[in-house]
């Protein structure tokens, strides 16, 4: 019974995957480029905040301001330079990935609720710095920020786009993976557990959790560069405070402590804002309902509530896999496995 329930949730993975995969097919291109693309690169960025959270145990608001950071420049070296649109893709993000470094060094020391308003303060400073200095438009933005020729029209052709974007997402999501099984990954999750005791075995407590933000800096930047070009623009406005809470908003609503929850909850939240502002005025107000819902009902979010029910039918079914749990304490894809953890001799676990 367990193995036939494990298939049918890995079924419904499966057609969830290729319903992923074919978007653009199935729907308008109205679909794929305001729902499919925000949704893509809403998610990128909500990855960023998520792994800091759920693996280093830091719930940064600073993201939005390293995704601003690498699309204005982007956009900025593209529009009035005229250099070659993958060239400034790489400087954007390697400028977003220094300022990241910064803003890890200097908010590492801070836990809790101070390391939250420390990276509020930061995203904040980033905004208005933007949003004054017209060097890159403020709050007028940069314009005909246009993608590569490669990745077509993103507002009336947008397949290549979605499909380029859909591929950026799936290495980001491996690769977030892969370092949260490294041995820097197992060391973050004792700095978020206990770091007092990790400080006591020779761990640089802030030094990893700065090299936390500056592998999560990248990501925001990568989130930044495509925005950029989904939309053909950006401005001080797409980084501002209301954005920054967007972003925590989709990371909570797919679950803080799962790196595919990034995506989910992007995809609420933009399909949403798609189309409930059409028919109210109260969007805020309903958006706010469902979020409460969510949180109260599964404070892991919509994956969190999807592994709850996996590992409760297992234990009806006799199963073993919901004793020990199904996954790290940390963020981890459905039915991941979990990560064995040495004890020296001596000690109890």
């Amino acid at each position: 019974m367990i193995r036939v329930w494990n298939l049918g949730v890995r079924g419904a993975i499966g057609v969830v995957l290729v319903l992923v995969a074919l978007v653009p097919v199935l729907t308008s291109s109205f679909f794929t480029s305001q729902v499919g693309l925000t949704s893509l690169a809403l998610g990128i960025a909500a990855v960023s905040l998520t792994f800091l959270s759920g693996y280093g145990g830091m719930v940064s608001l600073a993201q939005t301001a390293l995704f601003g950071v690498a699309g204005l420049v982007a956009a900025k070296l593209a529009v009035d330079v005229g250099l070659n649109e993958w060239v400034c893709a790489i400087v954007g993000i390697l400028a977003a990935t220094a300022v990241g470094v910064l803003f890890g060094a200097l908010s590492s020391g801070s836990v809790g609720i101070y390391f939250l308003v420390i990276t509020l303060a930061f995203a904040e400073i980033t905004y208005f710095y933007f949003a004054a200095v017209q060097t890159f438009g403020a709050h007028e933005g940069i314009n005909q920020a246009n993608p590569p020729l490669g990745l077509g029209d993103p507002i009336h052709d947008p397949t290549r786009m979605y499909y380029f974007m859909l591929v950026v997402s799936v290495l980001i999501y491996l690769g977030l993976r892969y370092v949260s099984r490294t041995a820097f990954g197992l060391a973050l999750q004792g700095v978020r557990d206990d770091p007092e005791r990790m400080a006591a075995l020779g761990y640089n407590v802030r030094l990893h959790r700065t090299l936390g933000f500056a592998i999560a800096a990248p990501v925001a930047g990568v989130a930044g560069v495509l925005s950029t070009w989904s939309n053909t623009r950006i401005s001080a406005d797409s980084i501002s405070l209301t954005v920054a809470i967007f972003v925590l908003t989709a990371a909570v609503i797919g679950g803080l402590n799962h790196l595919a929850g990034a995506w989910v909850g992007a995809f609420v939240y933009t399909f949403c804002d798609t189309y409930m502002r059409g028919w109210t005025d109260r969007f805020a107000t309903y958006l706010g309902i469902v979020f409460l819902a969510i949180v109260l009902l599964s404070p892991g979010g919509i994956v969190g509530l999807l592994s709850s029910g996996n590992a409760w039918v297992q234990r009806r079914l006799g199963g073993q896999g919901a004793a020990g749990g199904t996954g790290p304490r940390g963020p981890a894809g459905l039915g991941e496995p979990a990560v064995p953890v040495a004890v020296p001799e001596g000690q109890s676990a």
